[in-house]
């Protein structure tokens, strides 16, 4: 277990570090990565290919952006730390077991969530082979690499049901979310626990172009939680909601 704390306040006060981590992961000084947090949304929107085609999407993902995905994780933490932080919290209030980070980026919830006594271990997922070897230097950076494991799919741990799934800010990206929705309700163990959010809109004036927002694939993704899913109520006014399966 790691001497260093993993709570909400060590988040607040530096995203666990997240700065150095990067600075060591990417061979660079803190004034280019600097520069580079400063223009990290604009770098990686530049890389989109224009019409999204929903085919190429995993595609995209894994071998395109590289780490301007990093990047614009990093800044998104770390400018938005108050609002990152209530998901710690509600992270902290709900999840216990067997827990998975799907699309987990930077790592931030995975290695908050190893830190706490209820949860006996976490699967990081993420397509981005960056995000994978920058978590997993993270992990050893903080002496947690026994708590935590690395993979790009789930299929690559079928074998594992979990008492709670962290998905946030991935559904909008995914060409069939509904679709993931089901996965999820065939990997959560009957007392688990999932947090979730979404944001289907690609902006007013495309500030969002990585996000899908098909009104027929929105409705369907709604149809299929509210008829498989219950939301639990939680006291944090944030867009993450906090859901069981619905018992039939």
């Amino acid at each position: 277990m790691s001497n260093l704390d993993l709570s909400v306040s060590s988040f607040l006060e530096d995203g666990f570090n997240l700065k150095n981590h990067l600075i060591k992961f990417l061979h660079i000084n803190n004034e280019q990565l600097d520069q580079r947090l400063i223009k990290g949304v604009d770098d990686l929107a530049a890389l989109h290919p224009g019409a999204f085609n929903k085919h190429d999407a995993e595609d995209f993902y894994e071998e395109k952006v590289g780490d301007a995905h990093l990047i614009d994780l990093a800044s998104w933490h770390l400018n938005s730390s108050s609002y990152i932080a209530d998901t710690l919290r509600l992270q902290q209030k709900f999840a216990f077991g067997k827990v998975l980070d799907f699309g987990g980026g930077i790592g931030t919830h995975a290695l908050a969530a190893s830190f706490l006594s209820d949860v006996e271990h976490v699967w990081f997922v993420d397509l981005n082979p960056q995000n994978r070897s920058f978590v997993e230097q993270r992990a050893k950076q903080l002496c947690i690499e026994d708590k935590i494991s690395i993979h790009r799919d789930l299929e690559s741990i079928s074998d594992v049901m979990f008492d709670s799934i962290i998905c946030l800010d991935v559904l909008e990206h995914l060409p069939d979310p509904s679709r993931q929705l089901h996965i999820f309700m065939e990997k959560l163990s009957p007392e688990g626990v999932a947090l979730m959010n979404w944001y289907f809109y690609k902006g007013k004036n495309e500030e969002y172009p990585f996000h899908f927002d098909d009104p027929d694939m929105i409705r369907k993704f709604f149809v299929t939680l509210q008829l498989n899913f219950i939301e639990v109520f939680h006291p944090f006014l944030i867009t993450t909601r906090a859901y069981k399966l619905l018992r039939k």
